[in-house]
């Protein structure tokens, strides 16, 4: 029987969603191998009793490299800028993130001076050529340098890509790994230009190596990694520009939910072994943000601006804490609890996994407190109780400071979802909490009492919903042209160099990055069918986002982007039902201030139409469900929560 393998690799776990040919689903969760990830792709698939038709992956392997995980080692990287901006990508904006720190160092740069090559060239803001690349310099600069891969940002390269694309053709003699900005990042901006290709070019060596090990030891060539900004790309778009995999896994969970409720107004709510995403889903519609800062200080899901390496590509607009089952729970200098933002992940994991962790996590502290069994992954998996006792008593009394840390990581998360919704102008309450992850159906109930939801869902597989999302996403691919100059017709020319590419394209998505004339950054709007409504969708943003409008202020569009879609089957889910009504068990839990005989009930034998009244727990194979008191849970395709 032929089948798809759909594969996330997280910090702690590797899921596995196997979807045969007649719709029956399959799952594998295993711990992730940091220090090779690959390898438990080839084990589990060659295990597999199924001729693998398609293979489908979201990785972390990009942001791991920027975040510097052991085993990934940036190359040496090469820039080729114009003449007097050799030390562009380090004077940067001169962002502080911590305006009165004296100590604060910059992130370390990725391109070491020596490697930043000045070619004598220019072309204006016009795209006029004021002085042609020369050929014999480029050859002489480059031959003497010794790197594995080479960047290419010349000035205003994004009007007129004439010089970088001379300069590629030398370059290929000497490199295999280039990266050109008018390729990668066609938008104005040197600073963040710059930043991206230099990141792309670096990144290009490591995944290149990740991806074709795998695609090797695959019985079939049809490979698709999920990208950044929430589509599927084939393998050479994927080696081409790596930078579009940075958010790779965490945009998966948001198009789960996007497409398993296409007509529901949604908060996505991700929150796995190592960290928790919020995202925004409107009638199947999810956000996207053109900004983006990696391997940078996150500070209550805000990216702090000047920390990290900026970037100018598409990506799904998500808010992203250190709170997952792993992070680990500790005292500071003045003796206080303190949650994350380090975590245990895989390797050694919590101190229950038996692994050798000695540091307690979240995840050990919702099976001392009665919120977790004893064994997970339907049996498969035994957690240590004792354990995770004996390392949260070193904190002190281990329930009241298991009850303390998960408060603060709810608070945490609470923050990245109010990011996505409350400032940008959406009120929660009128929206469904959709929570998966691992972890996150123990934690939802509790968010959504603290943000005012009324109605939480638990999806089908939901501690692998991210990787049932590559199943269920389309193929996206983007092309961008910065100040048109006749809105339509350039629409109209980058579509059809993207039909002219990709010969197929079932509809395009069209977004704009609009201001106001005299403002220094833009909103990423949607462009509705009639272009002539742009600034009535650009100000409706703008006012949700800011709070006003300039009516009387001209407004100006930046740039432009389309997205090709073409869609792909969507397979039909069918989760499976049981016929048995009672708890396995009655079980001590600490739901809210009080230990409560709990009943414990198994999704996959619950009937379909049971109800559920809190407080109550229902395990699964991936996860687990809290239901608190006040509240009850419908047990349908998915399980729904409401309040009493």
């Amino acid at each position: 029987m032929k089948c798809k393998v759909a594969i996330d690799i997280g910090g702690t776990f590797t899921d596995f969603i196997i979807l045969s040919e007649v719709g029956e689903v399959s799952t594998i969760k295993v711990l992730t191998n940091p220090r090779n990830p690959g390898e438990v792709i080839q084990n589990v698939i060659k295990g597999l009793d199924c001729e693998v038709e398609e293979v489908v992956h979201a990785t972390t392997l990009a942001t791991n490299a920027l975040l510097g995980q052991e085993n990934l080692n940036i190359p040496r990287t090469a820039l080729l800028t114009t003449k007097g901006f050799r030390d562009i990508i380090e004077i940067g904006r001169q962002n502080r993130p911590r305006l009165y720190d004296l100590y604060f160092e910059k992130p370390k740069q990725i391109v070491p001076r020596e490697l930043r090559i000045e070619i004598d060239e220019r072309i204006n803001a016009d795209g006029e050529i004021l002085k042609e690349v020369n050929e014999r310099e480029v050859e002489e600069k480059v031959s003497k340098i010794k790197a594995e891969a080479v960047a290419v940002s010349y000035l205003h390269s994004y009007i007129n890509p004439h010089n970088e694309l001379k300069t590629k053709e030398v370059l290929k003699k000497y490199f295999k790994y280039i990266s050109i900005s008018s390729e990668v990042a066609p938008e104005p901006r040197e600073y963040e230009r710059t930043s991206t290709t230099v990141i792309n070019a670096a990144l290009m060596p490591i995944v290149s190596s990740y991806l074709e090990n795998i695609q090797s030891s695959l019985p079939t060539d049809k490979f698709y990694i999920m990208s950044s900004s929430g589509g599927l790309v084939d393998i050479n778009e994927a080696l081409s520009k790596p930078v579009q995999l940075i958010e790779s896994g965490p945009a998966a969970g948001v198009i789960a939910s996007a497409s398993f409720l296409p007509e529901e107004n949604l908060i996505s709510f991700d929150m796995g072994g190592t960290t928790a995403k919020a995202g925004v889903v409107i009638n199947g519609k999810f956000e996207i943000t053109s900004e983006y800062e990696v391997g940078g200080e996150v500070h209550h899901g805000r990216v702090v601006k000047g920390s990290g390496y900026p970037i100018r590509f598409p990506f799904v607009d998500l808010a992203e804490v250190s709170a997952g089952g792993g992070t680990i729970i500790w005292r500071d200098e003045a003796n206080a609890l303190r949650v994350g933002p380090i975590s245990a992940g895989a390797d050694p994991g919590p101190i229950c996994y038996n692994k050798g962790g000695d540091k307690p996590t979240i995840t050990d502290a919702n099976l001392v407190l009665g919120r977790l069994g004893e064994k997970l992954l339907g049996g498969g998996m035994k957690l240590y109780k004792e354990k995770a006792l004996e390392g949260l008593s070193r904190l002190g009394d281990p329930y009241e400071v298991s009850k303390v840390a998960l408060d603060l990581a709810n608070l945490e998360m609470a923050r990245a979802i109010r990011l996505v919704t409350v400032e940008r102008g959406l009120d929660p309450s009128n929206f469904s909490l959709i929570a998966f992850g691992g972890a996150g159906p123990q934690h939802a109930l509790y968010l959504a009492d603290e943000i005012g939801i009324k109605r939480v869902i638990i999806p089908p597989y939901p501690g692998l919903f991210s990787a049932l999302g590559l199943l269920l996403a389309d193929w996206r691919f983007e092309a961008r042209k910065s100040y048109p100059k006749d809105l339509e017709r350039d629409f109209k020319e980058l579509e059809n160099k993207l039909i002219e590419r990709l010969k197929k394209v079932d509809y395009f998505i069209r977004y704009a990055d609009v201001r106001y004339k005299g403002q220094g950054w833009e909103l990423t709007i949607q462009v509705p069918e009639n272009v002539s409504e742009i600034r009535k969708v650009f100000e409706d943003k703008h006012l949700a986002t800011y709070g006003f409008v300039m009516s009387d202020r001209e407004i100006e569009i930046v740039t432009i982007r389309v997205f090709a879609i073409r869609r792909r089957v969507m397979p039909k889910i069918s989760p499976t039902f049981g016929n048995e009504s009672k708890p396995k068990e009655i079980r001590k839990v600490l739901i809210e201030d009080d230990w409560v005989n709990t009943e414990v009930y198994v999704r996959e034998k619950l009937p379909k139409g049971f109800e559920i009244r809190g407080p109550a727990i229902i395990e699964e194979y991936s996860s687990t469900i809290v239901v608190k008191p006040s509240w009850k849970a419908l047990v349908d395709d998915s399980i729904i929560m409401v309040r009493e």
